[in-house]
This record gives structure tokens, sequence and C-alpha cells, in this order.
């Protein structure tokens, strides 16, 4: 049951204030979560939070935007859950449009692509981190012998598939999720009700406009990506860089490092590439379609986590696709370091690297640094990428 005589405009501001102080991706926006719901004004109690974080983890898509969805599904019900999504989502969209003209336009000034080109070459660095970061939680997941050896198996394969044929990861972490299922003998009931629109948005996404590949590639990062956060940048690299050419690669790993230091959901970066393609009008629909998944996972289902959590098939199939996406977000740093061209960008990587992995830095502040370190490479005389 949800809460009441919260009225929409405490939701709005609420949510909307977390919006624009998220950074650092989703350990911020959950601490930020729960100070307002479980510490500040106990609208949800201690377990019913984690429970909750629990639930969305299981979820395909960004997690941290689902949780913050559903907290205000909680305090006022589906509109709550309307207006303190769009409030959460909405910031880090304006910001991240607003810094994707300045970077992509035709010829922005040498500040811009030297700034830009020191972010650039943390990216890959940035990857790795993230993918190392979550190699514990699952490894522990997997108790049994078999299941490890099950486990390193699809980080292997979902690794190779990142770094190798980027448009068909989908594929192989739901794959990934079904070999799971079946090692784990679990029954699996036939979905009743497909997923509306699906078949129509591939083929549209395979030979319409530039506006339904948009879409396509935006629901593919929405609804089919296990994991959440970096394991949607092997998903989108593949379709913007070297299927649709809508971006180069050093202007993919701009886009990366903009998804990074702005608020809001990782996800985000969604939206220069939808901005890239087709203008702003691509990048609000490429975030529109992103983020749809997340509001219909709760909106209809929200009062039926208690069952998600306690499904044999579920957490069967992200015993198997969890480390394939894990696997697939260490893999997206070798084709994120090959699109680096000049020495120096390496000799960044190096350091973003050792802030990263043996100084434990957060993301944020390694790319504001590589971006300074670009900078001052580049008046001192350093060559740009072409």
């Amino acid at each position: 049951m949800t809460a009441t005589g919260v009225g929409l405009g405490t939701v709005l501001r609420e949510w909307g204030r977390i919006g624009c102080l998220g950074f650092g991706g989703p350990p911020a926006h959950i601490a930020l979560l729960r100070k307002l719901c479980v510490e500040d004004r106990g609208w949800l109690d201690a377990q019913e939070f984690e429970d909750a974080i629990a639930a969305c983890n299981l979820l395909p898509g960004p997690a941290s935007t689902q949780l913050a969805i559903f907290c205000a599904w909680r305090v006022r019900g589906r509109a709550g859950a309307l207006v303190g999504g769009a409030a959460f989502i909405v910031p880090g969209l304006v910001v991240i449009l607003a810094l994707a003209v300045l970077f992509l336009r035709g010829d922005p000034p040498t500040w811009v692509k030297a700034a830009g080109a020191g972010a650039g070459a943390a990216v890959a660095a940035v990857a790795v981190q993230a993918g190392v970061s979550l190699v514990p939680a699952g490894w522990r997941r997997a108790p049994r012998h078999s299941s490890r050896v099950r486990w390193v198996a699809y980080v292997l394969v979902g690794a190779v598939a990142a770094a190798t044929i980027g448009p068909w990861l989908v594929l192989l972490l739901i794959a990934g999720g079904f070999v799971e299922i079946l090692a784990q003998r679990v029954p699996v009931r036939p979905r009743r009700r497909p997923v509306p629109g699906l078949p129509a948005l591939a083929a549209a996404g395979l030979g319409g406009g530039v506006l339904l590949s948009v879409a396509w590639v935006a629901i593919k990062v929405g609804a089919l990506s296990y994991g959440g956060g970096f394991v949607i940048i092997p998903l989108m690299r593949a379709d913007a860089v070297d299927h649709y050419h809508w971006m180069t690669g050093a202007q993919f790993l701009n886009a990366v490092a903009l998804g990074q230091i702005t608020p809001g959901p990782v996800v985000q970066t969604v939206a220069v590439v939808g901005y890239a393609a087709a203008g702003l009008g691509g990048g609000v629909l490429a975030s529109a379609v992103a983020f749809s998944p997340s509001f219909a996972f709760i909106l209809l289902g929200a009062d039926r986590f208690d069952r998600l959590r306690g499904n044999r098939g579920v957490r069967a199939f992200l015993d198997g696709a969890g480390p394939a996406a894990i696997g697939a977000i260490l893999g997206s740093a070798v084709p994120l370091a090959r699109a680096l061209a000049e020495p120096w960008q390496f000799c960044v990587l190096a350091g973003a690297a050792v802030l990263l992995l043996a100084l434990r830095r957060g993301p944020v502040l390694t790319l504001l640094i590589a971006a300074a370190a670009g900078l001052l490479i580049v008046l001192a005389g350093g060559d740009l990428p072409g």
C-alpha cells in the first residue's frame, strides 16, 4: 500500500533535488534516496527499502532509476511514480544534452576537444573499475564449485563477446540466463504476453528511418541490458559507431565520459547517441524510450516485488545473465581503448587506472582530472586526436 498525505509537489521537489545532486552513479542515488525516504521522512522502513534494492537489481535496465521510481510509487502511487521518475531523470538529461551540443557540434573550440580527448582516454579504465567492483558480490552468489565454474565461463564469454561481436551481445546475455536455468533445472513457464512492439521496433531499427533506429538502440539499452550501468556501453558502441556511423569512436568516448560526470543515471549516455543521430529530438527520444521500460516495470509490477524476489526462474536467469554482463563490462574496455589515437592518451589511461584501481578514487573525479590533463597536454603542444 502506498503512503498518503504526500503531495505531488513534494515528490517533484525532493526527487528533482536528487536528480540535480546525484553525481557518482547508483551508490550516490541509493544513499540519497535512503536518506530521504527512510531516515528523514520515514516513508519506507529500512527493510522495505533494502528489499526494493534487491528487487530492482533483478530487473533489466538501470536499477537506481527503477529504485527512484519505486520509492515515488510507494509514497504517492502511480502519479507519484510518473512525477518522481521524471523529476529524477530530467535534470541530468538537460545537462547532458547541453554538453552534447558543446562537444559534438561541427567545430567545437580547441579547449573542448582537448578536455574531451583527455576524459575519453580514461573511459576504458572506468569500464574496468565498474566491472571489477561487481565481481565480489557476483562471486558470493555462486557458492558451489559447479556454479562457480559456470560463473567464470559466463564472465569470460561476456568479455570476449563485448570485445568482438558487440551487435549480438544482447542475445548472448539472454542466452547465458537460459543456459543457467537449464543448468539449475528450473521449470520455466512460457511468457503469455510478449513485449508489445519489440519485433516491429527491431525491423524498424534494421531497415527504417533514423528516429526508428534511435528508438531500437534505446529499447535495447532500457529493456534488454542485464546488469545495468556500464553494460550499456558495449551495447551502444557497436550500433552508434560501427553499424549506423552516427559517431566516431572518439565522440563515443566523450559521450560515455559525459554520462559519468553528469547527475542522474549513467544510462543518460544514450541521449548523447540520440543527439548525434538526430539532434535534440533524437536525444529526447532516446532518453524517453530507454527509460520507459523502467516506468513500466514499476507501474505494472511494483506490488509483486516479493514474488519476483522469490521466483527461482528469475534468480536462475540472473545467475547466468549477471556474470555475462560483468564480463561484457570488462570486455568493453578493449574497443574503448582501441579508439584512442594519440600516445599521450594511453598515458592518461594508465594514470586513470592507477587512480581508480590502486588509489580507489571515484570515476567523476578521475574523469575531471583526465579532462584537465588533456587540456594541459594540448596547450603544451600535444596533438589532438584526428
